[in-house]
């Protein structure tokens, strides 16, 4: 699944091509994806895009009469490609834009979104979602504070969303390895320094991946058809059985929260 970093190279990709240009109309060729296709957007006509944001693993684009929202689910990816180009099997829905280009959304799962949104402090898939991991609301002191007598063991936590929104899995592997720190100890064993050392560890881990362009999934693409490279930085994640870049150890695999997880026993305590 496209993870954070993903969702933002996606957003800076199209931002360029979209912001200040008017989408003319949409065409829906299969509105049954993971909610049906918001009909907001099937009749849109004549918009002008004011802006391209990101909150969580969801893009937002601004319209003056609402947001349409777009999570790109399992599969999902944008491209940015003139209009003439034909549509495949899995090209669900496109923007058609004045410029002669198309916002074209491919999917072949069909377990993304495209919804709408007259008000985002009223939306429900936003709602009760936790602070921004790159953001200055998440820290140190707030990670130690909301691991007070948490059994929940700690890779599980960091991946829910009420506790903070886009530390998926691929990133909590690594942000842990990087920060020293067991996958399955309980939440609440984290020091202040630790828990000082993981939030600042997330920020950086997140923000290196999204200077190089994501994390090159099986199913993942940047809206230039060119694939993410930071999976060839990865320390732990999918190399289960592989000796650690650091001490040489193997790298272990155990399933926590049904997600696989990838640790070094040396390293990670």
């Amino acid at each position: 699944m496209p993870e954070l970093p993903e969702v933002e190279t996606s957003r800076r990709g199209i931002e360029p091509h979209l912001v200040g240009n008017v989408i003319q109309y949409a065409v829906v060729r299969n509105s049954r994806l993971r909610w049906p296709v918001a009909e907001e957007i099937m009749k849109l006509s004549d918009q002008l895009v004011l802006s391209i944001q990101r909150r969580a693993k969801y893009l937002l684009v601004e319209l003056a009469k609402g947001w349409i929202i777009v999570h790109l689910g399992m599969s999902g990816s944008l491209r940015i490609l003139p209009e003439e180009r034909p549509a495949e099997k899995h090209d669900h829905v496109d923007l058609v834009m004045a410029d002669g280009k198309v916002l074209r959304y491919t999917d072949p799962r069909r377990f993304g979104a495209w919804l709408w949104s007259d008000d985002l402090e009223r939306c429900s898939v936003l709602a009760h979602l936790g602070p921004e991991p790159l953001s200055d609301d998440f820290h140190g002191s707030y990670l130690y504070a909301r691991s007070s007598k948490k059994k929940t063991l700690i890779k599980p936590w960091l991946m829910d969303n009420k506790l903070v929104v886009g530390v998926g899995n691929i990133y909590a592997n690594e942000a842990l390895f990087t920060a020293h720190i067991q996958p399955d100890r309980p939440a609440h064993t984290l020091t202040e320094r630790e828990a000082n050392l993981l939030a600042e560890t997330i920020k950086k881990v997140l923000q290196r991946s999204i200077e190089q362009g994501g994390t090159t999934l099986r199913d993942f693409l940047q809206s230039d058809g060119k694939p993410g490279y930071f999976a060839q930085e990865l320390f732990v994640y999918g190399r289960a059985g592989e000796p650690c870049r650091i001490c040489g150890e193997k790298i272990e695999s155990i399933k926590l929260g049904q997600r696989s997880t990838f640790f070094c026993r040396h390293c990670q305590y």
